[in-house]
């Protein structure tokens, strides 16, 4: 029997239940080698010391018998009265059952010490198990006194027609309601709708201005004699490069990793890697796939530093691996302490963070500096169809609404608004205790995320050069990535309306986790979102006559 990794409410989750007596109740047990995901995620398994044969049947077998002295008989009515269950494995099969029952009309406590194992079998492999609780055989804890428990295990076999290849299947459905399909249905008809109508807007404003530069090009007298206004005066200013060239370099290689990274995840879950109670999969992933990635970051931020006129490109480089990688080790090692000092199971042993030490060393850095080595060799121009002035022109004032705050709060309200529904049952699924399957409608919401991130961040850019303002670039990177700030306000919503979480650890954890979730959606989007506005400004300026 395993110790508890879990809870039925999403007040809990597994990282955060410390490793604490009574809830291993058995006395020997072995624990199970764990992958490094597994470990990462907050599992700490152990093989079970019973034994359970193929095709065996077993009735009342005893397990052991334990004593709960007074405070154990405290700690148990405490997780009974917050529903906390157990959670085992059986050939990599999940089985799980509540701990205990609550009379709330006499206020008595139970627990349960007789466990009921169903297990369905096709020919010679093992489909399903399932466990249920004997109500008939509990053990009573109201009262502060010594108890002593027995603890006991029936074993069930019976045969169904179900392949083994079908076995997983059922977790999968059970979160897959007509109810629920039709949410992420709809969801994602609205993301699709929203994308024409934004593509259709912007279509309309490149209408217009291809039809103005054609009027002006093919009337010579009249493009003379008309005073230049509007975004076609600051042609000269235009591509002058932004301030702090190498951070902004650096975010976009982050973000181009990033968004890298997100598309080779959902290649995997698409194919069916991550399907249900795959332990630690996804986590693994993330680790690899983003020490994999490194090259990617090293070579964006630094083509693109070299063709912004930049010289020390080992700052650069030192910025680019530092700036997603830097938030997320002091994030980790803040959170590993909190962990060690509520002696959780978050909290990683010492070889875990060894291991991850060494592939950030041996694989992450050296592809970041061969990717940098690579982008400075390229000797790559930065391509601009108009020639830069030699003094910049000064911005005029402009209004409130065209500052860079509120223009971020339009940019991000929208994605957010797409992406809310999916939101939901992602924060389900790492905070609670909800299995997520609907990876071809995340992957079909997150298309329409990276388009509508792109479509409106080019809108905000005509209208940002419209009243004659040329620093597009830190604000189209700022409004493409403001939906990570959206994103990291959800997050309070959730905790205080979604959640019955409590206490400076879980508070902790949720919130400096998800800063850095959301961080990396800002640079991941940000990303997105300048490229966008780059590539419209090169079309506009590309079809006019500058002298």
């Amino acid at each position: 029997m395993n110790q508890i990794i879990g809870t039925d409410k999403e007040t809990r989750f597994p990282s955060m239940l410390t490793k604490s007596d009574p809830f291993t109740i058995l006395d020997k047990t072995k624990e199970k080698r764990l992958s490094l995901g597994e470990v990462l995620n907050g599992d700490r398994l152990v093989s079970r010391p019973f034994p359970i044969e193929f095709l065996r049947e077993r009735n009342s077998v005893p397990v052991c018998k334990k004593k709960l002295s007074k405070e154990d008989v405290a700690k148990f009515r405490a997780v009974i009265h917050e529903d906390y269950y157990y959670q085992m494995y059986f050939d990599d099969l999940p089985i799980w059952g509540f701990l205990g029952m609550v009379n709330k009309e006499q206020q008595r406590y139970y627990l349960f010490n007789h466990i009921l194992l169903n297990i369905y079998y096709n020919k010679d492999r093992v489909i399903e198990i399932t466990s249920r609780s004997d109500t008939k055989a509990m053990v009573e804890l109201t009262e502060d006194k010594e108890v002593d428990v027995e603890f006991l295990y029936t074993v069930e076999w019976k045969e169904t027609d179900v392949p083994f290849e079908k076995r997983m299947a059922k977790y999968s459905q059970s979160y897959s309601l007509p109810r629920h399909l039709d949410i992420h249905r709809n969801s994602a008809i609205n993301s699709c709708m929203a994308v024409l109508l934004l593509a259709g807007f912007l279509a309309a404003i490149l209408r217009i201005l291809n039809n103005d530069s054609v009027k002006y090009a093919n009337d010579e007298e009249l493009a003379a004699d008309q005073e230049e206004t509007g975004w076609k005066c600051i042609h000269g200013d235009v591509f002058r490069y932004p301030r702090h060239k190498s951070l902004f370099a650096a975010c976009l290689g982050s973000g181009t990793q990033l968004l890298t990274l997100t598309v080779f995840i959902f290649i995997l879950a698409l194919v069916g890697v991550f399907y249900p109670y795959n332990r630690g999969a996804l986590l693994t992933a993330l680790v690899v796939l983003y020490s994999l990635t490194s090259g990617i970051a090293g070579y964006t931020a630094t083509s693109f530093y070299c063709q912004l006129g930049g010289t020390n490109c080992v700052r650069n480089l030192l910025l680019t691996g530092c700036l997603f990688c830097g938030p997320l080790l002091l994030t980790f090692c803040f959170l590993n302490a909190v962990a060690v000092a509520y002696t959780a199971t978050a909290a990683l042993p010492v070889g875990t963070i060894v291991v991850i030490a060494l592939i950030w060393t041996l694989v992450s850095s050296p592809l970041l500096v061969l990717g940098g080595i690579i982008g400075k060799n390229s000797k790559a121009e930065f391509q601009a169809p108009c020639r830069t002035a030699e003094y910049p022109r000064e911005i005029p004032p402009l209004r409130w609404y065209r500052q860079t705050i509120p223009q971020m709060a339009i940019a991000g309200f929208l994605p957010f608004i797409l992406i809310q529904t999916e939101l939901y049952y992602i924060f389900a699924s790492v905070w609670g205790h909800r299995i997520y399957t609907f990876y071809s409608f995340l992957f079909i919401i997150f298309i329409s995320l990276l388009i509508v991130t792109a479509l409106i961040t080019a809108t905000l850019t005509h209208l940002q050069l419209a009243a004659e303002d040329h620093s597009w670039w830190w604000r189209s990177f700022l409004c493409g990535g403001s939906t990570g700030l959206f994103i990291y306000a959800y997050c309070f919503h959730y905790y205080y309306a979604r959640t019955e979480m409590s206490g400076f650890m879980q508070t902790s954890f949720m919130f400096g986790y998800m800063a850095c979730v959301s961080f990396g959606c800002f640079l991941m989007l940000g990303t997105v979102g300048y490229l966008a506005a780059l590539r419209f400004v090169r079309h506009v300026y590309g079809s006019i006559k500058c002298e």
